[in-house]
């Protein structure tokens, strides 16, 4: 089968990596000329254009980094795509948006697949990140091949709106731990703990979470490289009010997640690491998070 791939982010570029070094044959296109170079070494071919991705693929993915992006490139892809194909959109789409683009999709005789991935972008290097799917289970099973070459656990969750919804609960549930971890270790700091040891005693105990295993080892590196923006935060942690609100949910605890990420974003910009959100309590107590033996990057 024959794969377009369009979007090669922090994120994209190594979902397109894995989906080559499996024997996939992988046409790839981004605004970044140069970020298709190592796949187009690793056998991979660069498509000009988006319609020449689409043209003659399978399954077209996209992982792109908004709604708006999402929509510009479908809007290119979808007069190109024979019916019979499917879109594969790997993004954390806004539900509204990738419901029209489905629609305008169908409307072609194109299946969705909606397929967003968690786990970080570390896993997705290795090969090792969740893919969430929702869509037709004929269509899943059609392209499960793929989606097993880019990802580790693959759970198929129902339709797009369960799988939406699914994909910004684990993200919300990340920022949230991820200001609680800061809260903890700078707890520990102020106490005089060695942070080497407050991060093992965490690690083995009832309070730990993924996010404290893998984000707060580059906090206490002091890179905060997790390879996932402010703006990319703030964007998630509004679908999961979208949602609250949508299905009379009060989300008190992601409310207020929200609003210290506008603020962390406010203050530091959207380039910034998501992770530098602990930075805000470091600032305000004058006192960096620090030990030696943890890496810059996962």
């Amino acid at each position: 089968m024959k794969y377009g791939f369009i979007g090669l982010g922090n994120l994209g570029r190594h979902l397109a990596a894995n989906l080559v070094r499996h024997g996939f044959d992988v046409m790839v296109h981004d605004l970044d000329r140069a970020a298709a170079a190592s796949l187009e070494a690793h056998g991979a071919h660069w498509g000009a254009s988006v319609a020449q991705v689409a043209q003659g693929c399978d399954g077209l993915i996209t992982c792109l980094p908004s709604p708006a992006a999402s929509r510009a490139v479908m809007a290119q892809a979808l007069p190109a795509l024979w019916p019979g194909s499917t879109w594969i959109e790997m993004s954390t789409n806004d539900f509204k948006e990738i419901q029209a683009l489905e629609t305008q999709a169908k409307a072609r005789s194109v299946t969705t697949l909606a397929c967003p991935v968690t786990g970080g972008v570390h896993r997705a290097e290795a090969g090792d990140i969740t893919v969430l799917v929702g869509g037709p289970l004929a269509a899943f099973e059609t392209h499960k091949p793929a989606l097993q070459a880019m990802g580790g656990r693959i759970i198929h969750l129902g339709g797009i709106e369960q799988t939406a919804v699914t994909k910004v609960v684990t993200n919300m549930l990340a920022f949230i731990h991820l200001i609680a971890a800061g809260e903890a270790l700078m707890l520990c700091a102020k106490a005089g703990v060695d942070l080497r040891a407050a991060f093992d005693a965490i690690a083995a105990s009832s309070g730990n979470s993924f996010v404290h295993e893998t984000e707060s080892q580059v906090i206490l590196n002091g890179s905060y490289d997790i390879q996932f923006t402010m703006d990319l935060a703030c964007k998630d942690a509004g679908f999961a009010m979208e949602f609250g609100r949508r299905f009379g949910v009060p989300l008190r605890l992601a409310g207020l997640m929200e609003q210290t990420f506008i603020e962390g974003r406010a203050r530091y910009g959207g380039e910034a690491w998501s992770s530098m959100i602990v930075k805000l309590l470091e600032d305000a107590v004058g006192t960096p998070l620090r030990a030696p033996g943890f890496p810059a990057r996962l």
